[in-house]
């Protein structure tokens, strides 16, 4: 399965994990999850998507190795940052415990956007 398929299926679980979620707030009345529900769907949704399309249609022939970084980097900074969003607004942890975790995410998150603008920067090369 290529980078492009992957993002787009991460994106699309993503989605639904964050509709899904949404439709719990708007059920129980209780939107103290918006900030997580926000998170899934932008960084997680949107961004994985448009990842996806960027590897279709322009990094077909991305090196592996810093797709694999990148796709990780990503997945990884996502998950993590959504998991602690939601424990945080929960109110399951104290935010003291939670910050290493945001942080770490956050980094992760912006190492896959600036190894994606690294790789399109090295493709655009090839599309001269």
């Amino acid at each position: 399965m290529g980078f492009d398929r992957k993002q787009v299926l991460c994106a699309l679980s993503y989605a639904l994990a964050g509709m899904g979620l949404g439709i719990y707030m708007a059920a129980s009345q209780n939107h103290g999850q918006h900030v997580t529900h926000a998170h899934i769907l932008l960084v997680g949704f949107i961004t994985s998507l448009v990842y996806g399309v960027v590897y279709k249609l322009w990094l077909r022939a991305a090196r592996p190795a810093l797709a694999w970084m990148q796709f990780l980097a990503h997945q990884l900074g996502v998950l993590a940052m959504c998991a602690g969003l939601f424990l945080l607004y929960g109110g399951f942890v104290p935010p003291p415990q939670l910050e290493p975790i945001l942080g770490f995410s956050s980094v992760a998150v912006l190492v896959g956007a600036a190894t994606m603008l690294f790789m399109v920067f090295r493709a655009y090369d090839e599309w001269a």
